[in-house]
């Protein structure tokens, strides 16, 4: 019952994580890290238990208590983690190690596209149509349903569909100049992010982080459409750093998980810039900011095992809260979530 749909930005920081570690595995001018290919095996196959350990919960929660799905669904922050499951398979699928497969079937991007696709058409419609307006409900959660679209290209590129790629990467592209400039319009009579979800605002680097690796994918090299995604990115990125005492003062959560999937993008970008630059002072700044992801990935690990041991890694949500105070019983809790 207290299990989000947001908890699959865990899958997400690790499937990029794997991703990040088949780079850093191959890039030539690091052999004074000697980082051998097997790390990118662990990691893979450990996201791979983890997605899918996740995936069986939240379908098994979709069949307890659909009342709690809808309700996901239709949340204006929470919906927008229905592309994350999504976008960690296609990390995952990025991320394979050459040891299990060199190349990609199509299959795997029509599988994992297909729901993404079928999202879009939903979301996308809304801002269109007299449903969810953009304006009234666009928050920092609201670049995923962007950044599928730019993982889609990523993967549709290593398949070897180079149009398909473009096409997506296009639609991910135009839709993010709307939602950019939508949330740096916000009005002061706009929804307020809550405390504890501010690790949200990271996600402001996943969008032009996976455009410019899924660009560069394309086109086959780092031209200057995928340093300008980056350059982007990097400027969000020292935004947010130099706001550091904004994202202080609350408690951890699963929201935390939200730190993970852009800086590990950030730095998988950086890293492909600096193989085209060849730039030592590029090289020196690329590994800085790929032990700051790893770093990261790697305290939010202790943490949330040590969250999960003491129980209090699922609180009560914000839906069942209201609920309990009104006084009734388990029993009438959970007959409203079968609903």
């Amino acid at each position: 019952m207290r299990f989000p749909v947001s908890c699959f930005s865990i899958s997400m920081g690790f499937g990029i994580q794997t991703v990040l570690w088949k780079t850093l595995s191959t890039i030539k001018w690091l052999p004074f890290l000697h980082i051998p290919k097997y790390v990118n095996l662990i990691l893979w196959c450990l996201g791979s238990l983890i997605t899918f350990i996740m995936f069986i919960t939240y379908i098994w929660k979709c069949i307890l208590y659909p009342g709690l799905i809808r309700w996901e669904f239709s949340h204006p922050i929470r919906s927008n983690f229905f592309f994350a499951p999504w976008i960690a398979c296609m990390w995952l699928t990025v991320g394979t190690p050459h040891a299990i497969a060199t190349n990609i079937n199509p299959i795997f991007w029509l599988l994992l596209m297909a729901p993404i696709i079928l999202l879009n058409i939903r979301i996308y419609g809304q801002w269109l149509s007299e449903g969810r307006r953009l304006s009234e409900s666009a928050n920092p959660s609201t670049h995923l349903s962007l950044v599928g679209n730019f993982v889609g290209a990523l993967l549709a590129a290593t398949t070897g569909w180079k149009e398909i790629a473009r096409f997506f990467w296009i639609i991910g592209l135009v839709h993010y100049l709307v939602l950019i400039i939508t949330l740096y319009q916000r009005s002061r009579t706009a929804p307020v992010l809550p405390k504890g979800l501010r690790p949200y605002f990271f996600l402001f680097i996943s969008a032009p982080s996976s455009a410019s690796a899924s660009w560069c994918a394309i086109s086959g090299r780092f031209d200057m459409v995928s340093r300008s995604c980056l350059f982007l990115a990097f400027y969000l990125y020292m935004l947010l750093v130099v706001k550091i005492n904004f994202f202080r003062g609350f408690k951890f959560s699963v929201a935390w998980w939200a730190y993970v999937f852009p800086l590990t993008s950030f730095a998988n970008a950086s890293l492909h810039y600096s193989l085209q630059v060849g730039n030592p002072a590029i090289q020196g700044f690329a590994v800085i900011f790929s032990f700051v992801a790893c770093v990261t990935v790697f305290m939010l690990c202790l943490s949330t095992m040590f969250h999960i041991f003491w129980g209090t890694m699922f609180p009560n949500d914000v839906m069942i809260i209201p609920i309990e105070k009104d006084g009734r019983s388990d029993k009438e809790l959970l007959a409203w979530t079968k609903r």
